[in-house]
């Protein structure tokens, strides 16, 4: 078949079939435009998915009547497209909130926005505001209705007015896709559970026996909380997929009218202004009887297809990838044609392993191997997250080092959950099997970085170390190439909150330990300079406020530096007139460091300390790093 002809083919057909009166004439012309671009690609991904069914056109001229409609409402400010790659400058900044535990409701979080100015924040991620099922929803990762604002938050309007004023500041609005799965309170759900022959195709309604057939490849998500991947549910007759929790049901993107609905559902959310759009649980959503179902060769097509509907439909919009799998997995899912933006969670995870074993081998080789991604993409590099910690890194790696992965996640689980002995941290097991010790971590920021317990013991030595760590992590993903995430609270230096265990919705699920609702007491706390919130809140300014003034913190070469000692990580970055050489000491030993850095710089104006002042050359040439020290060494070509 000649493609290229027959997707002309249709795209004319379905032009003259479609409705598209009510569009102004630039802002048809500019879709007409784009759609020439980028119909051909999303008609081969749509044939690659659909090609078999008999009502593949239905679907496809559905998809590209929906993708017009919304040119009806779009605002022509909106038409450009990707190409200033905003997300690579200097200037960016993300935190993410969730709206009620950041600022009560919706009309609150606008009230926070001159306190989100000074921070410096560019870029916010609004955790799930969807209606979700009360009690139990994953923290609204059961979305009950994309288009309806969890009426505890507000309303469609306050998310709207929340979106206009974000953007009258400059700062963009970053919303969740959960487009693996529903409620089961969805409206879809609702209706295949009565029975309606099109949306009981929306869902995986299996027999006993062909339930069983996937379960044999399938990896168990949360075993403690349940056995498989499916649940019976009586009123449909079925057992139904389930892969994170059983009121979650995944959906069938085998159905092309799956993915035209869950198009137009992401179309809502640009609409209410969404600049980013979070793709959540995206190694999931494509199934084939005798495998994994995880990052299967159609799930990236599935990605791609939706990526080619923003291009088509609202270009200003770029995808993030959530992708907590193995690393060669992560990076498959970057790219300009699918995500071009995408968490770092192997940096994440390794910066807290070089904590604890104050080595920092197993991240530089991880990072070697893992960290170059394609040229207008860029990583997302957090520290902590509304999540857990989950040890995810490349085995082969790890063995090469001459280290048992199994067993030092064992360790690592120990360490942060304050069992191993001289641990720092006060960290909370997540879904832990109490037979095999396996689980994940949770906590805030300043409770794992030794904040909490110094604390509790009084010792002022030990507060010096944890305020060093978590300035010495902040350093690292503020001056890594990417754009920084900060997580709410953290920038605030809170602790645990164990409150959710008083609360039945809440307390089977232990990462609400770091899930605090922030008061005003957290703010002032935070800005009192007496508090050890003060501390970590200023030594987190100052770094924010020097990224912002130096250029090469954006778009520039990235080099890992080998110095010789297990305890150091290190980085050279170059661009436009300027060099940066990133220096960490992982360890609390005071360790000498013996090294030409202007010549390993190779620039020729004067070396100067960003995080220490300015210094001669001989001292740059024989330097001794205090515990966990960070330097960013910078000068001009």
């Amino acid at each position: 078949m000649d493609l290229s002809y027959e997707s002309s083919r249709i795209q004319s057909l379905i032009l003259e079939e479609i409705d598209l009166t009510g569009i102004p004439a630039d802002r048809l012309a500019a879709f007409h435009a784009r759609l020439d671009a980028h119909f051909p690609a999303l008609f081969a991904h749509m044939l690659e998915l659909y090609g078999g069914r008999y009502d593949a056109y239905l679907h496809i001229r559905q998809l590209v009547a929906n993708l017009a409609r919304f040119q009806r409402h779009m605002d022509p400010a909106k038409q450009e497209g990707r190409e200033t790659r905003w997300y690579q400058s200097q200037d960016q900044l993300g935190m993410a909130v969730y709206i009620d535990l950041f600022a009560g409701d919706l009309r609150g979080l606008i009230d926070r926005i001159p306190y989100l100015e000074r921070l410096g924040v560019t870029y916010l991620h609004l955790m799930p505001l969807y209606l979700a099922p009360e009690g139990e929803n994953d923290g609204g990762y059961a979305v009950s209705d994309y288009r309806q604002v969890n009426p505890a938050l507000g309303s469609n309007a306050d998310l709207k007015a929340l979106s206009e004023a974000l953007h009258a500041r400059g700062i963009r609005m970053v919303m969740d896709f959960v487009f693996n799965h529903t409620s089961q309170e969805h409206r879809w759900a609702e209706a295949a559970r009565d029975g309606d022959p099109r949306f009981r195709q929306f869902y995986y309604l299996l027999d006993e026996a062909e339930a069983q057939d996937y379960n044999q490849t399938l990896r168990e998500i949360f075993p403690q909380v349940r056995r498989g991947s499916f649940t019976w549910n009586e009123a449909c007759g079925k057992w139904v997929w389930t892969t994170f929790n059983s009121y979650q049901w995944d959906l069938n993107y085998a159905n092309p009218d799956v993915f035209v609905s869950v198009a137009d559902e992401m179309l809502h959310l640009v609409a209410m202004g969404a600049d980013v759009l979070r793709l959540d649980a995206l190694a999931f959503v494509w199934k084939e009887k005798g495998t994994v179902c995880e990052s299967l060769p159609k799930a990236h097509t599935v990605i791609q297809a939706f990526n080619l509907c923003l291009r088509i439909a609202a270009p200003h919009v770029v995808f993030k990838s959530e992708a907590i799998v193995h690393p060669d997995e992560v990076n498959r899912y970057i790219g300009l044609e699918e995500c071009e933006l995408s968490y770092n969670p192997l940096m994440m995870a390794l910066m807290w392993e070089s904590l604890a074993t104050r080595q920092t081998e197993l991240l530089n080789a991880s990072l070697a191997k893992s960290f170059a991604i394609p040229d207008g993409t860029a990583w997302v590099n957090y520290i902590r997250c509304h999540d857990d910690i989950g040890w995810m890194w490349d085995d082969s790696i790890s063995e090469g080092l001459g280290t048992n992965g199994y067993d030092h996640r064992l360790f690592l689980n120990q360490f942060y959950t304050g069992r191993f002995d001289g641990s720092f941290a006060c960290g909370v097991p997540f879904q832990e099997n109490p037979s095999t010790g396996d689980c994940r971590v949770c906590g805030t920021l300043a409770s794992l970085a030794g904040v909490e317990q110094a604390l509790a013991s009084g010792n002022a030595l030990h507060l010096e170390h944890a305020f060093a760590r978590i300035r010495l992590l902040h350093a690292i993903v503020l001056s890594a190439p990417g754009l920084p995430l900060l997580y709410q609270g953290d920038d605030l230096g809170v602790l645990n909150d164990h409150s959710y265990l008083s609360d039945p919705g809440k307390r089977e699920d232990s990462r609400w330990v770091h899930r605090k609702a922030l008061t005003d007491a957290d703010f002032t706390a935070a800005g009192d300079l007496a508090t050890p919130q003060g501390r970590i809140a200023a030594d987190l300014a100052e770094l924010i406020a020097l990224r912002k003034a130096h250029a090469v913190f954006g778009p520039s070469s990235f080099r890992l530096v080998d110095l010789d000692n297990p305890h150091l990580f290190a980085f050279l970055r170059t661009g436009g007139e300027e060099r940066l050489l990133v220096v960490a000491n992982f360890s609390e030993h005071v360790l000498p460091l013996a090294l030409d850095i202007p010549a390993l710089i190779g620039g020729t104006g004067e070396v100067r300390d960003l995080l220490g002042g300015v210094a001669s050359p001989l001292d740059l040439r024989a330097l001794t790093l205090d515990s966990y020290a960070v330097h960013w060494f910078h000068c001009r070509k």
